[in-house]
């Protein structure tokens, strides 16, 4: 049985995130912090699949090249 590579088993989304070793993952409570919102508010947008995170174990750690991209897809012109 042929193993997928890991190119194979990555999301999309997740390709373009670069060399692994080069990804800065954060906190729920940092990335709270960031956006100004509550954790709860957070483990929300992760659970919705409107921000990307990684599982370790109980908690999750977001990479915070996925942080820039939704705050900067949020961002809307009023007027």
């Amino acid at each position: 049985m042929a193993v997928p590579s890991e190119e194979t088993r990555m999301s999309p989304d997740s390709r373009s995130l670069g060399s692994i070793d080069q990804v800065k993952f954060l906190t729920v409570a940092e990335v709270a912090a960031v956006m100004r919102v509550s954790k709860m508010s957070v483990y929300r947008m992760i659970h919705a699949g409107d921000i990307e995170a990684v599982r370790f174990g109980r908690n999750f750690r977001v990479p915070e090249s996925a942080v820039d991209n939704y705050l900067r897809n949020s961002i809307y012109d009023v007027g």
